[in-house]
């Protein structure tokens, strides 16, 4: 995803579910993104506690706890509140509105349809017990991107068929009413090499899986990550050629390292040998120190009035909350629902 592909005329809407803090894998594949972004279109942020709730209903408290928690994350990286609206979804209630009305506009049958959920369920080890919530949540997402009139919504590539299925309920709404009212949005996939894997070499960084590095991470949690991290299981002794392809610390210097000539020579010296594990991995802790330790400054020092962080995103609430009232006065008027 770059800037060229969008225009000051384009609206974002993204977000996380508040389900834990932040790790760096967001930071590759999302949030340093979004601190561009936010200066060339207007950028709505949702934290989806409301989509968090749809798998996680029996713990309430985890949900609440970590909108304050993704809400440091965002401001810590650079997020800025008066150049992007950062707001809690489930106190928009024009959202949920929205979404009643396109589940009219959707069969039980093209839900469990879509990939994306179909992929969900069998994850989660749903079967046929699945939450009505989980299973509509397309229709949800389609209120989340249509209520601000979304044209671009920045998604992994497993994610293309929610946004194919929210143009879908555009068309089909706008078909109904002869007038086009809601518009469609463009899944924009973020570059290749921008999804992150976990330290210990599995394909996904995951907070679940344990082997995410958090945004928050002290100095010697970063250590221990990088010492954890998989290499070359055949490079035994520093003489002995190594393996770039699948080193996840090769992986990790193409992504934070900025000097490429300096890599490409790391690459060249591993792979004829002469070159230990030990020392790219003192190498990349450098990098990775450097980056983090301004990212966990700053967030300890919002952290230290989270009343502020809190009426910060009270004041973004409002912004969205107007913004979704527009279209849905729209959406109501086109389809005779203004009595009054």
């Amino acid at each position: 995803m770059t800037t060229q592909t969008i225009t000051s005329s384009d609206i974002i809407l993204t977000g996380d579910r508040t389900t834990g803090p932040l790790h760096l894998g967001h930071y590759v594949g999302s949030l340093k993104r979004r601190v561009e972004l936010q200066h060339v279109c207007r950028q709505f942020l949702l934290l989806a506690d409301a989509q968090a709730l749809t798998d996680n209903m029996g713990n309430y408290l985890k949900v609440r706890e970590n909108v304050l928690q993704v809400a440091l994350d965002y401001l810590a990286v650079g997020i800025d509140p008066e150049k992007s609206v950062i707001f809690i979804q489930s106190l928009v209630p024009e959202l949920t509105e929205l979404s009643s009305y396109y589940l009219n506009l959707v069969t039980v049958a093209r839900l469990e349809r879509n990939p994306t959920i179909k992929d969900e369920i069998k994850l989660r080890g749903f079967e046929r017990d699945i939450p009505a919530g989980f299973l509509t949540y397309p229709a949800a997402q389609a209120a989340d991107i249509t209520a601000f009139k979304a044209t671009i919504v920045p998604v992994g590539a497993d994610q293309i068929p929610m946004i194919e299925q929210t143009n879908e309920i555009v068309r089909r709404f706008n078909a109904s009413v002869s007038r086009d009212i809601l518009v469609e949005a463009r899944a924009v996939v973020p570059e290749q090499g921008a999804r992150l894997p976990g330290f210990d070499g599995k394909a996904k960084m995951s907070k679940s899986l344990g082997n995410a590095l958090p945004l928050s991470a002290c100095a010697d949690e970063i250590s221990h990550a990088v010492r954890m991290m998989y290499t070359d299981p055949n490079h035994l002794r520093v003489s002995d050629p190594g393996q770039v392809e699948g080193n996840v610390v090769f992986t990790y210097l193409d992504v934070f390292d900025e000097d490429a000539e300096r890599v490409a020579e790391l690459k060249a010296h591993y792979q004829r040998g002469g070159l230990g594990d030990t020392v790219i991995k003192r190498h990349l802790e450098g990098i990775l120190q450097e980056l983090l330790a301004p990212v966990r400054a700053r967030r300890e020092a919002f952290a230290k009035d989270p009343q502020a962080v809190m009426d910060m995103l009270k004041r973004g609430t409002e912004k969205a909350r107007e913004a979704a009232a527009v279209t849905l006065a729209e959406v109501k008027g086109a389809m005779g629902l203004n009595y009054f």
